[in-house]
């Protein structure tokens, strides 16, 4: 376990490479990060590391949140994130975290919150097939039976039905990467990453063999 960054998602874009091949990339800002806390097994139980960014003003967070920043003298910060790491020995508080530590890295695993898109049917939610749209058909796009009537009188839990759709933690494994610069604070994944843009996204080290 290592530690990774946390940046901004700013949209996609499309580059090309030694062969001429174009590559859809998707372009994630991430400014210098700073280390909050340090956690060890003598005082926590675990190995962790958190990391903040974003600066803001001390009226957008709780008490809480301010006093933990507080009693180590650092400015306020809007998003805080904790990484697992094998050794936490060699990090302090108030050390700067930059794309630095993914040098050398092919691939990587990135979490976010996907796109909400409100309330969605079987169809759309859960790829259900539709029924015949012939004009005698009066079941286009139900969803059927939700289970049996006597034997269990109720619905299971987890049933595939209706409800809202996105707008939850999403993380996608063994996405190469493309390009890394460190002087715009700049990494270039290939593929799509999950969120909106403008959203923050977690970059890790992907933890497979197989970078």
């Amino acid at each position: 376990m290592t530690l990774g960054v946390i940046g901004k998602k700013l949209g996609m874009t499309q580059i090309y490479d030694e062969k001429g091949s174009v590559i859809p990339v998707t372009v994630v800002e991430v400014e210098p990060l700073t280390v909050t806390q340090v956690k060890t097994v003598d005082s926590d139980g675990y190995n962790a590391v958190q990391v903040g960014t974003c600066l803001c003003k001390e009226k957008k967070l709780t008490k809480p949140q301010i006093n933990h920043l507080k009693k180590n003298d650092l400015p306020a910060m809007s998003y805080l994130k904790e990484f697992r790491v094998d050794d936490a020995s060699t990090y302090n508080v108030g050390d700067k975290v930059d794309l630095s530590i993914l040098d050398g890295v092919a691939k990587v695993d990135v979490t976010g919150k996907s796109i909400g898109k409100g309330f969605q049917g079987t169809v759309k939610r859960h790829n259900f097939g539709r029924g015949p749209m012939a004009h005698g058909s009066k079941n286009h796009r139900e969803p059927g039976s939700i289970g049996a009537g006597t034997t269990p009188s109720r619905v299971y839990k987890g049933k595939k039905m209706a409800g809202n759709m996105g707008n939850e933690q999403v993380t996608v494994t063994k996405l190469k990467v493309v390009k890394i610069d460190q002087e715009k604070n700049l990494i270039l994944i290939k593929g799509s990453l999950p969120g909106c843009e403008g959203r923050m996204v977690t970059i890790k080290p992907s933890r497979t063999k197989w970078n």
